[in-house]
């Protein structure tokens, strides 16, 4: 996951819908199921869609009332912790 791309989501989502970027996903999970699709494709779309779910959580915790900084910076510690 990379946080300049979730926060650009999160801009995305700002400006439009948090709708697109869940039929993005519906899209991007489809095209994972694609019949001779490749390992280094797949690894790809996996990125991409990891960084569509980590901008759905923080722009829900946006909605929630917490701060942009501070829902970008909490979701990437939630990730770390998970790490370790």
């Amino acid at each position: 996951m990379r946080l300049p791309l979730i926060k650009h989501i999160v801009d995305f989502i700002d400006q439009h819908d948090e709708d697109w970027v869940e039929e993005a996903i519906q899209l991007i999970e489809h095209l994972a199921e694609a019949p001779g699709i490749k390992d280094e494709e797949l690894e790809v779309l996996g990125e991409v869609l990891s960084n569509l779910y980590g901008a759905l959580e923080v722009d829900k915790d946006i909605k929630n009332g917490v701060s942009k900084k501070e829902a970008l910076n909490g979701f990437m510690a939630r990730v770390v912790d998970s790490i370790n």
